[in-house]
C-alpha cells in the first residue's frame, strides 16, 4: 500500500520491533536508564499515565529553572550597567539598519515560529503520525510544543521584562520580553522534527543536512525577533534554553511511556 503523505518513507514503514516501538531509537528507552527507573516506580502497566506524569514533573521544573534564570537576569546582571547597555545596544544597531527587504526576510523569520504556521505544522504531523498507528511520535510533535508554549506563558507570569527600547515592528504586551518564546517554539517543533529523523533514517547526508537545519532554524527566528524589536539577545538565548529543555523532556516522557508500555507488552506475553 502506497503512503500519500510527505512525511519520509521511513516513518511510514511498520518499526519490526513490535507495536509498543515507535521506530524512533532516540525515544526507546534502555534497561536500567533513568526514564526506566522513572516508569518502574509510577508503578503503572499505562504508558498515557506515565507520559502523563514524566510530562508534568519536566513541566514544573523546566518552569522552575526559567523563572529563576529570568529572575537572576532581570535582578541582578541587567543591574550591571555595562552588561544592559550591550544587551540594549544589539537591538539598537539592528534597529538602525532596518531595510525593506530585511523586514520582509524578518517576517518570514518570525511567522515561520509564529501563531499561524506553527499549529498547522503540528496538526499535520499529528494526523500523518496517528494515521500511521505511530502513537508516541504523535504525542512527541504536540506535547513538546505544549510543554514549551506553557512554560514560556508561566515564565512571563512571574518574569517582567520591557521589549528593546526600540521602534517594534508588531504589537505586543511589553513587558513579555523574556524568554523569546518564537526561537524557543521553532527549536521544540522544527528541531525535535529534525531530531526524530535523523534517529529514525541515521544515514550521513541526512545526519549532516538535519543538524545544519537544526542550528540554521532558531538563528533566523531569533535574529528575526531582535530585528523586529520584540527581544533581546538575552531573551533569545533563553529562549534557545527552554526550546532544548522542552525537548529534553519531552524525549525523557516518551521514553518512560515505551518503558511501560514494554513492561505491559512483556507480561501480556508471558501471561502474567
Amino acid at each position: 500500500m502506497e503512503v500519500t503523505t510527505t512525511v519520509p518513507r521511513e516513518w511510514a514503514e511498520s518499526p519490526r520491533s513490535g507495536p509498543a516501538r515507535s521506530g524512533v531509537p532516540l525515544l526507546e528507552p534502555r534497561a536500567g536508564d533513568f526514564p526506566t527507573r522513572f516508569s518502574e516506580s509510577i508503578g503503572t502497566d499505562r504508558p498515557v499515565l506515565t507520559f502523563l506524569a514524566a510530562a508534568l514533573g519536566g513541566y514544573v521544573a523546566l518552569v522552575a529553572a526559567m523563572v529563576g534564570l529570568g529572575l537572576v537576569l532581570t535582578r541582578v546582571l541587567l543591574r550591571i550597567g555595562s552588561f544592559s547597555a550591550w544587551d540594549e545596544h544589539v537591538n539598537d544597531w539592528l534597529a538602525a539598519h532596518r531595510t525593506a527587504n530585511l523586514e520582509h526576510l524578518s517576517w518570514i523569520g518570525s511567522t515561520l515560529a509564529g501563531g499561524l504556521v506553527i499549529p498547522v505544522v503540528i496538526a499535520f504531523f499529528v494526523v500523518t503520525f496517528l494515521a500511521l498507528h505511530h502513537w508516541r511520535l504523535a504525542a512527541f510533535v504536540l506535547f513538546a510544543v505544549a510543554i514549551e508554549s506553557g512554560a514560556y506563558r508561566a515564565t512571563t507570569i512571574f518574569v517582567h521584562r520591557d521589549r528593546p527600547s526600540v521602534d517594534r515592528l508588531e504589537s505586543l504586551p511589553i513587558d513579555a520580553s523574556f524568554p523569546s518564546g518564537h526561537t524557543a517554539a521553532s527549536i521544540a517543533l522544527y528541531g525535535g522534527l529534525l531530531l526524530l529523523l535523523v534517529s529514525r533514517v541515521g544515514r550521513a547526508p541526512v545526519t549532516v543536512a538535519a543538524w545544519a537545519l537544526i542550528a540554521a532554524i532558531p538563528v533566523f527566528v531569533a535574529w528575526a525577533r531582535m530585528y523586529r524589536g520584540m527581544h533581546h539577545v538575552t531573551d533569545s538565548l533563553a529562549g534557545v534554553l527552554l526550546g532544548i529543555g522542552a525537548l529534553v523532556v519531552i524525549v525523557f516522557a516518551t521514553r518512560a511511556a515505551g518503558a511501560t508500555a514494554d513492561r505491559r507488552d512483556g507480561r501480556e506475553k508471558h501471561g502474567a
